[in-house]
């Protein structure tokens, strides 16, 4: 989408959204597949032409779902923050809900601005599967022990190069490293959780970080061998890459600005 030229007039606003990842082929447009960028610009052309730009804050995959997902629309309309956020609302599929819109400064930005994202991954541990969970949960029947897995991720902890967590592609060049803040394993009945924090992800990091996660647990890996996988720099010493369906954005940092 191209906005109207002219810095003056120009408004930036940021829409702050969840979506249901199941109906999507993930955030950005591709062709001959729907996204939610596709499904948001849609609905902006219905109330406010096509005279704007979105940005969004991640590249999130096929069937990744999102609690919160952070929008930057820059437009010369001057319809005010709450009336297009109900206008969208409107117009947007049941799939995708629009939480909050406001206006931020002209230099924000969706992406560039983030100080950290918070990623949640959802483990049905299980021996019967949840036919409500279904495509919003991993079913894992064999019995996880969270204490273990939970000392285990902390080795995730810190700034580190992690080409072992990343699935390889053109979208992945130049500095590998990331600094995760936190990570941690909690239990809540049968559901599992595994919620890490960072200044970024590479491409398939979270996924991959669960997947060799169950791999310790199924005693496949040691548990203290997490940080040698890391300092390997090689994506074959670490597990497999779990599905998408249990993976949620579930939180994104701007410090002051949200």
């Amino acid at each position: 989408m191209q906005y109207l030229p002219g810095a003056g007039n120009l408004r930036n606003l940021l829409l702050t959204i969840s979506y249901d990842g199941k109906s999507f082929h993930g955030w950005q447009i591709q062709q001959n597949a729907y996204t939610v960028q596709e499904a948001l610009q849609t609905a902006a052309e219905k109330i406010i032409g096509g005279s704007f730009e979105i940005k969004g804050c991640s590249r999130t995959d096929a069937g990744v779902h999102a609690n919160m997902y952070c929008v930057s629309l820059k437009t010369g309309h001057p319809i005010p923050p709450e009336r297009l956020k109900a206008a969208l609302n409107r117009w947007l599929p049941l799939s995708v809900a629009v939480n909050d819109c406001r206006e931020v400064s002209a230099d924000f930005h969706a992406r560039y601005s983030c100080k950290s994202k918070e990623y949640i991954y959802k483990i049905w541990n299980s021996e019967v599967r949840s036919p409500f969970l279904e495509g919003y949960a991993l079913h894992y029947r064999y019995p996880i022990d969270t204490k273990l897995l939970n000392t285990a991720a902390q080795a995730f902890v810190g700034s580190h190069d992690f080409t072992s967590f990343c699935t390889l592609d053109n979208r992945e060049k130049g500095d590998m490293t990331r600094t995760v803040k936190a990570f941690s394993v909690t239990r809540a009945d049968e559901l599992v959780t595994m919620t890490v924090e960072a200044d970024g992800f590479l491409y398939n990091m979270v996924r991959i970080m669960v997947g060799t996660l169950l791999r310790v647990q199924q005693g496949k890996i040691p548990a203290d061998g997490i940080l040698d996988i890391i300092e390997k720099k090689d994506r074959a010493f670490a597990g497999p890459t779990a599905p998408a369906c249990g993976l949620y954005l579930n939180r994104v940092n701007y410090g002051d600005v949200l």
